[in-house]
């Protein structure tokens, strides 16, 4: 399931960008004044990052208090490393941005893409959390 994940996350980043020079964005900019769209946008982003590195077999209760209990640090690492790519291609459609016409490039975007991030990796880390604590 994993690979499933690794596809559907590279083919979000590819939409990120394609549809950055599409007149649907220019649509959406009329119900969208402040950006915040960007905030879901890079935290579904997160979750398919998410999910590609954690095996679908490791979600299970017991899996995750044997990871819980070897080591909880490499635990809130792990969710690092997705946060990091979702925010190195934030600021990557940022730079895109700033050379297509008619758009621009902004660091209100990209704090809203890591606000986004921020608060699913916040709620994926309880969530994971809460599982394993239940078993105790």
């Amino acid at each position: 399931m994993r690979i499933l994940f690794s596809i559907l996350s590279i083919s979000y980043i590819a939409g990120i960008f394609l549809f950055a020079d599409s007149s649907v964005v220019s649509t959406l900019a009329t119900f969208n004044p402040y950006s915040l769209l960007h905030i879901p946008l890079y935290g579904i982003l997160t979750v398919l990052l998410i999910f590609s590195f954690i095996p679908i077999t490791q979600l299970s209760v017991n899996s995750l208090n044997q990871i819980n209990q070897r080591n909880q640090i490499n635990q809130r690492n792990f969710y690092l490393l997705p946060g990091f790519i979702a925010l190195i291609v934030a600021i990557a459609d940022e730079i895109h941005q700033a050379y297509i016409p008619g758009r621009d490039a902004s660091v209100t975007d990209v704090l809203l893409d890591l606000f986004g991030i921020i608060l699913t990796l916040f709620f994926a880390f309880r969530l994971f959390k809460t599982k394993t604590s239940l078993i105790h």
